[in-house]
């Protein structure tokens, strides 16, 4: 069996404070959209106090903190390939290093070509897994077979896989059959509690317009298929007539995906007052504001490794509801710091079992806000789970003894 749980006390610190790493990522703050790029920005700090240096390469505008590069190489090409010619970039860019480490495909490929110029042992983060996205052909087109190849090529060859939640290791062999379990190793993705804590503050939250004194159920997020926000407009249908829809979820991935979510977001405003839609992207200091004063979060995500954006949510005392994928249940414990909803991905085209899991998501979401002292009781556990299970620095050292086990496996393969 894989490595589950990473013990801090398996670092050999004394060893590690002298390991040099290259952190290679696509989102780097302040230009973050996603959790791979919240991961990084939380990870690569921590990781300083354990190491003798960390080195960051990314893409997109120059910034402070790391080497940047652009994903304009070759002009006009597809979106896949305009990141491999990033990819060349940021793979001469990297210093001597100990190790290298890629969060997602993007990165994939500079880590593969590091790897076999300086010699050294190659770590992927899977944040996610292309083959569980089919719907990226949409955004991507004949990139996604580029994309996939990349992933596919990087698992083969790396030394050590660390998987962000438990349900992924199943994933990931599942995915990629020829993964050996010693490889795989489990560390979640975590959260800061002195960055995502409660903000009494509402001048936020009441300039975008939402009455504090009614249930306001909230959604952060990108609006593709992942995140499944269809569903949750679907069922806000459903929702008691005083509960408030609050939406921060910028443009659709693509024409299809935004016809669709456009038609059923004007069915729903249509249909019932105090629904908002925030395209544009909040600071996330907002953010935290926002989820504050919000009644619950709703996640109904059709595929999810974890999903941080559950624990900022229950870092800011409110409960969540969402759908059990993934490494969801990782994260929300039913009936404790939130609700679940079963979702079987294997049915996305049963238009029956679809409607009965937005049905089903309704109910939760009502359950929740017809109940302010439940609300806050689960609000409450889940920020003390945030606390107890998914500090930063614990997840650092985690990752710093992955390190350890990837230059161990390098060095096995030489001898």
């Amino acid at each position: 069996m894989p490595n589950m749980n990473p013990s801090p006390l398996e670092v050999d610190l004394c060893h590690a404070s002298t390991m040099r790493v290259s952190i290679l990522t696509r989102e780097y703050p302040p230009f973050i959209y996603g959790g791979a790029g919240v991961h990084v920005g939380q990870l690569v700090p921590q990781l300083r106090k354990f190491t003798e240096s960390v080195d960051v390469q990314c893409m997109g505008e120059p910034r402070e903190g790391a080497t940047a590069h652009a994903e304009t190489y070759p002009e006009g090409a597809n979106g896949a390939i305009r990141t491999l010619g990033a990819d060349v970039a940021m793979a001469a860019a990297i210093p001597p290093v100990d190790v290298v480490h890629a969060h997602t495909w993007y990165t994939q490929f500079a880590a593969l070509i590091a790897g076999q110029y300086q010699d050294i042992p190659v770590v992927v983060t899977a944040h996610s897994l292309e083959p569980d996205r089919p719907w990226k052909v949409e955004q991507l087109g004949g990139g996604y077979r580029v994309s996939s190849w990349i992933e596919r090529t990087a698992y083969e060859q790396a030394d050590a896989i660390i998987a962000v939640s438990a349900a992924m290791i199943k994933n990931i062999q599942d995915a990629y059959p020829f993964v050996e379990t010693e490889r795989i190793h489990v560390v979640k993705n975590g959260i800061d509690p002195e960055e995502f804590k409660p903000d009494t503050n509402t001048d936020v939250i009441e300039g975008l317009g939402v009455d504090l004194t009614k249930p306001i159920v909230t959604f952060v997020g990108r609006i593709t298929r992942q995140k499944g926000l269809i569903h949750l407009v679907r069922a806000a249908q459903m929702f008691d007539p005083d509960t408030q829809v609050l939406l921060l979820a910028g443009a659709p991935d693509t024409p299809e995906i935004a016809a669709e979510f456009n038609g059923a977001f004007a069915e729903l405003d249509s249909k019932r007052s105090g629904v908002k839609w925030v395209q544009e992207m909040l600071p996330r200091a907002a953010v935290r504001q926002v989820l504050t004063h919000s009644t619950v979060f709703a996640c109904p995500s059709i595929y999810e490794p974890l999903g941080i954006v559950n624990l900022e949510a229950m870092a800011c005392e409110i409960p969540v509801v969402a759908s059990a994928v993934g490494g969801i249940p990782e994260v929300v414990v039913d009936g404790e710091t939130g609700l679940l909803v079963a979702y079987d991905p294997a049915k996305a085209g049963d238009a029956a079992y679809i409607a009965n899991f937005e049905a089903t998501f309704a109910e939760k979401i009502n359950e929740i806000t017809r109940d302010p002292k439940r609300a806050r009781e689960m609000g409450l556990a889940g920020r003390q789970r945030c606390i107890d299970e998914f500090s930063w620095e614990k997840i650092a050292k985690e990752t710093v003894a992955v390190y350890e086990a990837a230059i161990a496996h390098k060095a096995a393969k030489r001898a």
